[in-house]
């Protein structure tokens, strides 16, 4: 992540500012929109990280992706950032945003690496499972890598579950060169 000093330094001021007003929680729904819609736009990060464009354009761009969308203190930070000429690290800021924000609110983030997306029950199963674990709320990322061929790999902060068949595979591999 680049710039993600200054990512997570912008994160915790719109934290801060949200939290005197009692609108974190609607603005956490906010980031989580501006990094949803930036990471699945080609478009959009060309736009935000082009130097040829003026701040003009890219101020009037973002304003029609994302006006009656987002809160206007959502929008504030997307004004501050076209100001400071840093909109390249709106997509940091606002994952740090939720990072930071869930670490306030006491949720975990299980990251569920999978062949294939999770389905809902899936999801479901894994929350209440990491609920279990760890006592705790969560929020799944799920990342998909077909390289695990099938299962799936959890992560909970320092705690990592390997259930992939590519493990089951490394491991009898291993097994076997040991035996030999």
């Amino acid at each position: 992540m680049s710039g993600s000093r200054a990512a997570v330094r912008y994160a915790k001021a719109v934290l801060n500012f949200a939290l005197e007003q009692n609108k974190e929680v609607e603005v956490n729904s906010d980031m989580l929109l501006v990094a949803e819609t930036i990471d699945e736009s080609k478009d959009l990060q060309l736009l935000l990280s082009s130097p040829v464009l003026k701040t003009d354009i890219k101020r009037a761009a973002l304003k029609e992706v994302f006006s009656n969308k987002i809160s206007s203190l959502s929008i504030g930070l997307l004004d501050l950032l076209v100001d400071n000429k840093r909109l390249p690290i709106l997509s940091d800021v606002a994952k740090a945003y939720t990072v930071i924000f869930d670490k306030l609110k006491g949720i975990e983030v299980a990251k569920v690496t999978s062949a294939v997306p999770l389905t809902e029950a899936l999801n479901k199963q894994v929350l209440a499972k990491v609920k279990e674990i760890t006592g705790k709320e969560a929020t799944i990322e799920n990342i998909i890598n077909p390289d695990i061929i099938g299962g799936f790999i959890l992560r909970i902060g320092d705690v990592q579950y390997d259930a992939s068949i590519s493990n089951k595979l490394q491991v009898l591999k291993r097994q076997f060169e040991s035996e030999n």
